[in-house]
């Protein structure tokens, strides 16, 4: 069981020890895609939602969630985040909304869970606050699209989620 780093020699959960790991610049974006009735979307950001404005209200949500993912996922350290962006590119004809966050750091450890984190959150928030008009809407695919620093290096995902290839 020791390849596996969340692991201890008895098989239990603990969290890494990352006391001798080097800090370096570390960043991590992710992506989700919320999908709906392109009426939907058009409400959404015409800002004609009974709940307010979603795009702002999700954008905070995926920041917060960022910030708080060692209390939602376990055995992820606490990180001092230094940017967290949330973003989002509507395709109006298809009824997509591609959600899009991006976390920096200087530390040991790396931010893809962060960046995941906030882009799901993010896309729960839309859901709750487009429910009332549309039940039938849809999240995902999610996954992380790249990151730089750290031991493993740089990943690049070959095509984004918006892409016909996915």
């Amino acid at each position: 069981m020791s390849d596996l780093t969340h692991l201890d020699e008895h098989g239990a959960a603990h969290m890494v020890d990352v006391g001798e790991k080097s800090v370096t610049e570390r960043s991590a974006s992710a992506q989700t895609l919320v999908s709906m009735q392109p009426q939907t979307l058009a409400r959404l950001l015409s800002g004609d939602m009974p709940k307010g404005d979603v795009i702002a209200t999700a954008r905070i949500a995926g920041i917060q969630a960022a910030k708080k993912t060692p209390d939602l996922i376990p055995l992820c350290h606490p990180l001092m985040l230094s940017a967290v962006s949330v973003d989002f590119e509507p395709d109006q004809a298809r009824g997509e909304l591609t959600i899009t966050a991006t976390c920096k750091l200087k530390g040991r450890t790396g931010v893809e869970m962060e960046a995941l984190t906030a882009v799901s959150v993010a896309a729960l928030t839309i859901y709750d606050m487009c429910k009332a008009v549309e039940k039938g809407i849809v999240i995902g695919p999610t996954r992380l699209i790249r990151k730089s620093g750290g031991k493993s290096g740089d990943f690049q995902a070959d095509t984004e989620i918006n892409s016909p290839d996915i």
